[in-house]
């Protein structure tokens, strides 16, 4: 309003009881003088952090009501979704923060609206759990309902994954076990989530995840809602699944579905469904059935995450996990292996593994059939840091050759490369499988990006394997481990 001049604005903080007397005073003292701008008012104010963008912004509107809820004066806007919006608050007397969730105004009339917010807040006050980000209290404020919950001092999960893009298998299975954790909990008080997805997960100073907004919870207490009914926007994707899957509304392992779907994100940094709000494409048979393996975009993720993965994102809820405690269990004994350094596909990383791995190889021999210098040391350096002997041939006929001349074969498994060698490597390999000295020698080609069309090609058989390039450590040592029998130490 252009015609508030500064007095005014001190007096409007004061009826509103934004500041006291005592405060107002210090203010006009700090200026010098009354005869001031509004401008030169409100950025005092500011400085000081005796009041808030928002707060002046709603004073400016003319506002009279909103600053307060309860015993809780509201700081800033935080968040905003299509029932609430949250704020960051502080109580008046004890100085604790909080944030308060309020029911946006459109809904002041909607009596079916305000009764499902009063319910969620109610039902969750009975939700304690470290997981759970609690609710203290549930109210209205001159019939604007409101509920103060715990302020979390961090984001959510989306938005820290617009920024992290993934995050590595320990990481993420530490987060989700505590999703699961909270659902359990959840689950043995009879309330479901019905709303999960990365946002209303949020990540604590200390990377510990929380659950927000069991809205949907409430509604499935009250048996009001209706899987698919236009009116909850929120349930879409449940219906969609539960259509699919042919289970009735509400079944606690919908909620372990979508946890296979957050886990599958921040593993991957990709949705494991397509996002889009058209209502039909939600419902769509289609978008659950056509989910990508999560190892298109990871193929290096340890044997034990895509098991987990896989089976909490099973469309046939006999084959998914029975409860949010079952999924526990086995992200917890993921996740103990992972730490060891056991990846659960037969290999050893991390410190403690070191060791293991510099002896994995010791006894065994691979010759390396490549002509790039480069290729050559870089083969060399890895197997030998594992403990294999290793032999470098740079023309393939000639490493067939070693094997013809009689006495102990010079390699327990031959590599062939095709990085530059091309059609000649892919020859070799496929008279190495035929030639009756030699076909029963474990044996590898390794595929260069511009011959992805040798594969239809390779003579391929239980102890002869196909790597693509680039090469990838770990699917190298998996395959020598298999081919030569080693077993894991």
């Amino acid at each position: 309003m252009s015609d508030w001049s500064a007095e005014k604005f001190a007096q409007r903080v004061f009826d509103l009881a934004l500041l006291d007397n005592m405060q107002i005073e210090g203010v006009w003292g700090e200026l010098g003088s009354r005869d001031v701008s509004l401008e030169e008012i409100t950025s005092v104010v500011l400085r000081k952090g005796l009041l808030t963008n928002l707060q002046i912004e709603r004073i400016m509107r003319g506002e009279r009501q909103g600053f307060f809820y309860g015993k809780y004066k509201l700081l800033y806007l935080v968040g905003a979704g299509t029932f609430a919006r949250v704020y960051r608050a502080v109580h008046i007397e004890k100085g604790t923060v909080a944030a308060v969730k309020v029911l946006r105004n459109r809904f002041l009339s909607d009596i079916s609206q305000q009764e499902q917010f009063l319910r969620e807040g109610k039902m969750v006050m009975e939700l304690r759990h470290p997981n759970i980000v609690p609710v203290y209290e549930v109210g209205a404020e001159r019939h604007r309902k409101y509920m103060v919950m715990e302020f979390v001092e961090g984001d959510n999960l989306r938005e820290i994954l617009k920024v992290r893009k993934k995050f590595n298998p320990i990481e993420s299975l530490k987060l989700i076990a505590d999703v699961a954790s909270g659902l359990d909990f959840a689950i043995s008080k009879g309330v479901t989530h019905r709303d999960l997805k990365l946002s209303n997960v949020l990540l604590t100073s200390s990377g510990r995840a929380k659950l927000v907004d069991f809205g949907l919870a409430a509604i499935a207490a009250s048996g009001k809602d209706k899987a698919g009914d236009k009116t909850n926007a929120r349930s879409i994707d449940y219906a969609g699944l539960e259509r699919v899957t042919g289970v009735k509304k509400d079944d606690k392992q919908s909620d372990i579905f979508f946890t296979g779907c957050m886990l599958y994100q921040i593993l991957t940094g990709v949705p494991p469904m397509s996002e889009t709000r058209d209502r039909s494409q939600r419902l769509s048979v289609a978008r659950f059935r056509e989910i990508k393996p999560i190892t298109l975009h990871e193929p290096d993720l340890p044997s034990s995450v895509v098991s987990i993965v896989n089976k909490a994102m099973e469309l046939d809820p006999e084959k998914r996990y029975a409860t949010p405690g079952n999924l526990l269990l086995e992200l917890q004994s993921a996740l103990r292996r992972l730490e060891q350094g056991d990846t659960g596909d037969g290999t050893v990383e991390g410190e403690g593994g070191k060791k293991l791995l510099e002896r994995e190889g010791e006894g065994h021999s691979v010759m390396i059939v490549e002509s790039n210098i480069e290729m050559q040391d870089a083969l060399r350096d890895l197997l030998k840091r594992r403990g294999y002997r290793v032999l470098v041939v740079g023309d393939p006929q000639r490493a067939i050759g070693r094997f013809e001349m009689g006495g102990d074969p010079p390699a327990e498994c031959v590599v062939f490369c095709t990085t530059e060698m091309g059609e000649e490597a892919l020859d070799a390999f496929n008279t190495f499988g035929e030639k009756e000295d030699t076909k029963h020698i474990p044996a590898v080609l390794f595929i260069a990006e511009k011959h992805q069309d040798f594969a239809a090609r390779a003579a391929t058989a239980e102890h002869r394997k196909l790597l693509p390039m680039p090469l990838k450590v770990r699917q190298l040592r998996a395959i020598l481990l298999k081919l030569l029998h080693i077993t894991a130490k």
